[in-house]
């Protein structure tokens, strides 16, 4: 197998229209509590459905995908940000838009947080935009959680990636704080374990953390997130060593900058099955990416999603549906924000 590497870093072009239109205590303890984890997402999920806004705002979708297509025409950055921004706000709180949240004095928000700094503001901004575009057409209807889950599905749909129909009907959240963060987000170095435990708790199972990690072929990682693997003594064993030399010319053994890589050097802007491959052949960019390949568990998923496109399309597409119900909102538990980045 042939890892391919770019010779030098350039973020592509946007994507083309061809691209666009391919759319232990007891057992019995264990057991409660994941029926538990099962019942609180089933109770978030019973009011989403993907016909949420057919009459009150039936133009809905197509002044989203509007807006995500000409931000991935702007930056392609849009693609893997929008991803990002979800999960993270799906795994903190639930799928409230709590993430979009900007922090004022006395209230460091989610936002803030030392694990979402990282997130880019072409995220947030694609978000703001649509959200924008919605209240012109459909003002105080559509929740700023929704439009972020209609952007995510577009943003994979738009570079190749499969295209689903996205369950509607959350509110936002009514509240945001960067304490809320800390340790609930998955790190470059987690262990197979730490995330299985970490999905768990929202009702995910290990095969969710192969699909969903998919979203790392059309992101980026900044240097600090994988520089022990390819500086450390010894270097990470499992890291291909072509790949781990073409690292170092991006990555300065000092620390001295920072910059992005991107995850996926063979088809960064394509939402494809090539990530599986680069595990395949030791290119995972972060350690728990690689770990998926190394770990018997998961490595039967990682080969067959590796070889056949339409059997990840289905894996992925289940997850992410299942991840856009956890935690939603409902009742008095939320409202309709006006603006995304501030509460009403």
């Amino acid at each position: 197998m042939t890892l391919h590497l770019c010779t030098t870093y350039n973020i592509p072009a946007p994507p083309t229209q061809a691209i666009r239109q391919r759319s232990k205590m007891s057992r019995s303890w264990s057991c409660m509590a994941l029926l538990v984890v099962a019942l609180s997402a089933q109770l978030g999920a019973s009011d989403l459905s993907t016909g949420y806004y057919s009459r009150s705002c039936p133009n809905l979708e197509s002044i989203v995908r509007g807006v995500v297509t000409q931000k991935m025409d702007d930056n392609i950055r849009t693609i893997g940000s929008t991803i990002r921004l979800f999960f993270h706000d799906c795994f903190v709180e639930g799928c409230d838009a709590s993430v979009l949240i900007r922090s004022t004095p006395g209230n460091p928000t989610e936002m803030d947080a030392d694990d979402n700094k990282s997130l880019a503001f072409e995220g947030y901004e694609t978000v703001r935009i649509a959200k924008v575009a919605v209240e012109a057409a459909c003002p105080d209807l559509v929740s700023c959680a929704d439009i972020l889950t209609i952007a995510t599905r577009d943003a994979i749909a738009l570079s190749g990636g499969p295209f689903y129909p996205v369950e509607l009907g959350r509110l936002d959240g009514l509240s945001s704080t960067a304490s809320s963060v800390a340790g609930k987000l998955p790190q470059a170095t987690s262990t197979l374990n730490e995330m299985v435990a970490m999905f768990r708790a929202h009702g995910l199972t290990m095969s969710d953390i192969v699909a969903l990690s998919a979203a790392h072929t059309v992101g980026l990682a900044h240097c600090g997130k994988f520089r022990d693997r390819v500086y450390g003594s010894p270097a990470d064993a499992t890291l291909n060593p072509k790949y781990a030399a073409f690292l170092r010319t991006k990555c300065p053994a000092d620390g001295s900058s920072d910059p992005p890589v991107l995850m996926d050097q063979a088809t960064p802007a394509l939402f494809d099955n090539q990530y599986y491959r680069n595990l395949q052949d030791g290119g995972g960019l972060l350690a728990s990416d690689q770990l998926l390949y190394n770990d018997n568990r998961t490595r039967p998923l990682v080969n067959s999603w590796a070889n056949s496109t339409a059997a990840f399309s289905r894996g992925f597409v289940d997850a992410i549906v299942k991840l856009g119900r956890v935690g939603v909102k409902s009742g008095s538990d939320g409202n309709i924000r006006k603006q995304c980045d501030v509460f009403n």
